[in-house]
């Protein structure tokens, strides 16, 4: 199975082929495992190749797990059955075509419309965005008709303006989740306008679920949580998955955590970053802001891999297993992938809205930037 494209040093193309995929996972069960290691034997074409089992290129950026692409001599190779071969081709596709379709987020929110303290907050928003380094995006700005709307910008290839979570002056907030799922429509829409798309429309929250309800078929999975923040009006908080229910569900004021499954699917990395999340907010009425960010910035930075978790396990499939180790933690840190953008909003009794988000830069996992942004809802 041809693979790539990859290219030399000199940009010169070098031509691969699968014809070995083993899977050096341990049995599920088996104490003290290692990370999953995948190891993906290849035939090399081309000029000036290095010798015959020389690491050509090291998929690490997949949680350190091990996947590793090496060249052997053409005719060499570890190939058993055709049965096995075709095995190989399709895992090793799902593998290393599948990953950069699926970037994973984390969200956790708790609303109150009206909150008991004078001092509390009504909605308290805490998200990561999991993504590729090298994908390109605009930090977080003001855009839009007045430029009345706040958000980071996707600005990938034919995804340029879509986004992952925004809110308006006008009191409109989206915000986004993928569902992990083995298999993606290469030719699917683009599930960034979403978001977008409600941030820039007069419907209200529920009924643009309702009509992106009759259109999720187009979509890959997703998750969409629409809200309407009116201190006049009151607080209308929706949310929508086209791998679950039919229909948007109106959320009753409470506490709620999102992952790359249905909302409130209890993910162990979902149900320990809630609990964390929890321990800050239950404090919030009494910390200073600037403390209150911080501490949540904190949750969204834990790195602890809650394992063992049949429940994502299940769910992803071979997708998953590569990187496991790292993706079961709230934060994901890999060498190439991983969490590049904290986001906290916080929106009190009055309508005042801080906007915190912290952005890595230059693809450095060392390297951040924090930028915050203060106004009132006109809503």
């Amino acid at each position: 199975m041809p693979i790539g494209p990859l290219h030399r040093e000199d940009g010169l193309p070098l031509a691969l082929e699968v014809v070995s995929l083993a899977n050096d996972r341990p049995p599920r069960g088996e104490a003290e495992a290692p990370a999953p290691a995948w190891n993906i034997a290849v035939a090399a074409r081309g000029s000036g190749l290095p010798p015959p089992g020389r690491l050509l290129r090291t998929f690490s950026d997949w949680g350190g797990a091990g996947l590793e692409l090496a060249t052997v001599p053409r005719g060499r190779g570890t190939r058993k059955s055709a049965a096995a071969a075709a095995a190989a081709e399709a895992t090793s596709l799902n593998l290393l075509q599948s990953h950069p379709s699926q970037p994973m987020c984390i969200i956790f929110f708790k609303f109150d419309p009206h909150p008991v303290s004078k001092n509390a907050y009504r909605f308290i928003l805490a998200a990561n965005r999991d993504e590729f380094y090298h994908r390109p995006s605009k930090l977080a700005g003001f855009w839009g008709n007045n430029n009345e709307i706040l958000s980071g910008l996707d600005m990938e290839e034919g995804k340029e303006g879509g986004t992952w979570l925004g809110i308006s002056t006008r009191g409109k907030l989206g915000a986004l989740t993928n569902y992990l799922q083995p298999q993606q429509d290469p030719e699917a829409r683009g599930r960034g306008e979403l978001v977008a798309h409600f941030l820039t429309t007069d419907m209200d929250s529920l009924s643009y679920l309702k009509k992106v309800s009759t259109e999720g078929h187009l979509y890959n999975g997703f998750n969409l949580i629409a809200a309407d923040l009116s201190t006049t009006k009151g607080d209308l908080v929706c949310y929508y998955g086209n791998r679950g229910r039919p229909e948007p569900i109106v959320l009753t004021p409470g506490t709620y955590g999102l992952s790359n499954a249905l909302l409130e699917t209890p993910w162990r990395k979902l149900c320990f970053g809630k609990k964390l999340f929890l321990e800050v907010v239950e404090q919030s009425h009494v910390l200073p802001k600037d403390t209150l960010v911080n501490q949540l910035l904190d949750v969204l930075n834990n790195e602890e891999a809650q394992l063992p978790d049949p429940a994502i396990e299940d769910q992803g499939q071979e997708y998953v297993q590569p990187i496991l180790s790292k993706y079961a933690a709230v934060c994901v840190r890999c060498p190439n992938y991983g969490t590049r953008t904290n986001t906290i909003i916080l929106v009190d009794a009055d309508g005042h809205v801080t906007f915190t988000e912290r952005s890595m830069l230059n693809k450095d996992p060392s390297c951040w930037e924090t930028n915050t942004y203060e106004f009132m809802l006109q809503s």
